[in-house]
């Protein structure tokens, strides 16, 4: 890359990070005034519907909602409130001269250093968004103004907290998570002290907010989560090392929608994180995240510093194979850096996250026996394959719920 390249490159990254910060810092306004229109709607309908209303606690749920709003913003605050996860100051909002928004739209719903290496590095980091750029007259600024799309991914980030990071989402984690360390101490059940096992390197791609990659750790593995998404990166960061106690931070995370609620209890539910203290790791663990694509980080060779080539004893792909443009490079990259006698766990289903985008991006869109298929011919032995029943960030008080069949299995290198 010419210096030139490198130096659009690096102010592309300035701004896009700086626009997510923007969001974050926008989420009470924006979100009171979607409660709002519902009061407004109000008075749209007759004053005798209005009565009957009144006398249901309607607006009073709305008023509730408002401090439900507060307390979110509040704790989305707390997360930028130093945001010097990549190097970044938190400059004046008017500086923003884009309107970049978080991620591409075709994707889902993915440290520091305390006392077990919870570290965080910065490699090969882009931003995966394609917004257009403003056309200010010279010298002047246009605000940034986060897209409908910007705030839905910050709402997930909330639910993804509760997936995560409290006892409401134990439930997911025992459908999702749990299988998978199970599979892996299973499958290196010869490494029983802590000694064996933080000799083990484990990589879990597509982290997002980073509890499995904990869970793996707490178990003595030495484990490596990565991640892309600026949202999901800040928001991992703030609750691995600047939380230290059980249930330090109270979110609403379904207060956004009323749809499809049974009462008003499972909209203005309060949920607290985290639900285990994060710097509570082994010793001999080795704990860290690094943001950055993929294929960017684990696919190149030109890294001296972390060769990638065999070099992981286990990687754990956890709703992260969908994600591929290209799913050929991913099960190759896969493949390539596994060690000799080590083990890939996948579970997930395959919502491509590609398909049908807007930005001219490729998109191989295969089904599961073409992806099992296609592992075989990269070099895999699949095993223990079967099918898992799990949902993703699910409202269980909620009267609507998706469920995927998830696919899951262990596989291992070719001779």
């Amino acid at each position: 890359m010419s210096s030139e390249a490198h130096t659009d490159h690096a102010e592309e990254e300035r701004v896009h990070f700086q626009n997510v910060i923007s969001t974050f810092n926008s989420y009470t306004q924006y979100t009171l005034a979607a409660n709002n229109r519902r009061r407004r709607d109000i008075y749209s309908v007759p004053l005798e519907d209005q009565a009957l209303l009144d006398a249901l606690g309607y607006k009073k749920k709305l008023d509730d909602a408002d401090e439900a709003i507060l307390v979110n913003g509040d704790f989305l605050s707390q997360i930028v409130s130093q945001p010097d996860l990549f190097g970044n100051d938190n400059e004046d909002e008017e500086e923003d001269d884009t309107t970049l928004s978080e991620d591409n739209p075709a994707n889902h719903p993915s440290h520091g250093e305390p006392s077990h290496s919870h570290r965080l590095a910065h490699a090969h980091e882009h931003a995966h968004s394609h917004g257009s750029h403003s056309h200010a007259a010279p010298g002047r600024k246009r605000k940034f103004r986060p897209t409908d799309f910007d705030m839905d991914k910050l709402r997930s980030t909330l639910k993804q907290f509760v997936r995560d990071w409290s006892e409401e989402g134990l439930s997911e984690r025992e459908h999702c998570y749990k299988p998978m360390t199970d599979a892996l101490v299973e499958y290196f059940s010869h490494a029983q002290m802590p000694d064996d096992r933080s000799k083990l390197r484990v990589l879990v791609p597509g982290a997002g907010l980073g509890r499995l990659a904990w869970d793996v750790a707490n178990l003595g593995f030495s484990c490596q989560g990565n991640e892309f998404s600026h949202c999901m990166l800040l928001s991992s960061f703030f609750i691995l090392n600047r939380t230290d106690q059980i249930g330090q931070h109270t979110l609403y995370p379904y207060v956004h929608s009323f749809s499809n609620a049974p009462n008003r209890n499972s909209i203005l539910k309060k949920v607290y994180i985290p639900d285990v203290r994060p710097s509570d790791l082994p010793p001999t663990s080795n704990f860290s995240l690094v943001a950055g694509d993929f294929e960017e980080i684990y696919g190149t060779k030109s890294d001296p510093d972390e060769p990638q080539s065999g070099q992981w004893n286990a990687i754990l792909t956890c709703f992260f194979l969908d994600t591929a443009k290209n799913i050929v490079n991913y099960l190759r990259i896969i493949h390539k850096i596994l060690a000799p006698g080590g083990v890939w766990i996948n579970l997930g289903p395959l919502l491509w996250h590609f398909e049908n985008n807007n930005t001219n991006d490729p998109s191989i869109e295969l089904d599961l026996e073409e992806v099992k298929m296609l592992a075989e011919q990269i070099g895999f032995d699949l095993s223990n394959t079967r099918t898992i029943d799990t949902t993703y960030t699910n409202n269980a008080d909620s009267m609507l719920g998706y469920v995927y069949h998830a696919a899951f299995w262990t596989a291992t290198k070719k001779g």
